[in-house]
């Protein structure tokens, strides 16, 4: 048995898990932000309502361990953020700590338990308020110690003549400290920002996709952009790792007609031909952190027996 948790600047949400088919979440709390043993106290109270031992504790969170130090960059819960979180909570803790990115969380589930079982290689994709996503090949998550593989959202890459008619778009500013990265075009605040630079029009990125799925000019044109944008980053990621299969999260897979048209212009940029979807609504859509999250804990302790 091993404890999760689905960490986030607002809740802490945590599970019990005995297999994979058999997660049992517990009561949310909210997040302490700012005391780190408010934080870990956090912990040992959902621990402690699990009624066992657990064997391992594995968190699913919003943010990114460097690989070298095991430092945490985490922005919006400054009491664990620079903190080497794996050592520090086990030593708070007494237990071993497994923690991963949410996004590789998001893979690891989709490739166990959703659309990518069966397939070797799968690549989580989420495309949502950001873009990002993670490798699993032959079941084990590639950022298994930490890193940032599979953050194809960001590096200055974004097409600027794009779009047909073909026309020039800027490098809009990412939040990560880049211009040009496909998580500012593309993601749904990007897709906004973009609206409102072809059209002078301020909506929202669900309000856009549904003007274009009711045949509106504008919004026709600002998705038929980003769909050309957000195509062949997708297809190189592709054509690099040899996945079979990308199940995408985030609130704009939502759209069952934008992964569509994402699909079908991926498909026709890749070196490998299928004849089925490989771009694919996910199949893990309710609380796929804390899934990925008891997936990689179950893991990890059934390769120590």
């Amino acid at each position: 048995m091993i404890v999760c948790f689905d960490i986030g600047g607002t809740a802490i949400k945590g599970a019990v898990a005995h297999a994979p088919e058999d997660v049992r979440p517990l009561p949310r709390r909210p997040t302490p932000l700012q005391d780190f043993d408010a934080f870990v106290q956090v912990l040992r109270d959902t621990i402690a309502e699990s009624g066992g031992a657990p064997e391992c504790i594995a968190i699913s969170i919003a943010g990114v361990l460097d690989p070298d130090s095991g430092a945490a960059t985490v922005a919006n819960i400054p009491c664990i953020h620079g903190r080497r979180l794996v050592a520090d909570l086990e030593a708070a803790l007494a237990l071993p700590v497994i923690v991963a990115n949410d996004a590789d969380c998001f893979a690891i589930a989709e490739a166990g338990l959703g659309a990518g079982r069966g397939h070797r290689v799968v690549f989580g994709a989420i495309i949502g308020s950001g873009v990002g996503g993670g490798l699993v090949i032959d079941g084990r998550l590639i950022n298994s110690h930490g890193g940032f593989a599979g953050e194809w959202g960001h590096g200055p890459v974004a097409a600027t003549r794009t779009g047909n008619p073909p026309l020039e778009i800027p490098r809009f500013q990412c939040g990560c400290g880049l211009k040009g990265c496909v998580d500012a075009t593309c993601s749904a605040r990007g897709m906004e920002t973009l609206h409102m630079h072809l059209h002078g029009e301020r909506l929202t990125s669900e309000e856009i996709i549904a003007g274009w799925d009711a045949g509106e000019l504008k919004a026709s044109q600002t998705i038929d952009i980003v769909v050309d944008v957000i195509a062949s980053p997708l297809a190189l990621v592709i054509n690099v790792t040899g996945a079979t299969i990308v199940p995408v999260g985030g609130g704009l897979s939502n759209s069952r007609t934008f992964l569509q048209a994402i699909d079908a212009a991926v498909r026709a940029r890749i070196l490998r031909r299928f004849d089925r979807p490989l771009v694919v609504p996910a199949l893990c859509t309710v609380e796929p952190g804390l899934l990925g999250a008891a997936l990689l804990g179950l893991t990890a302790n059934h390769q120590k027996e």
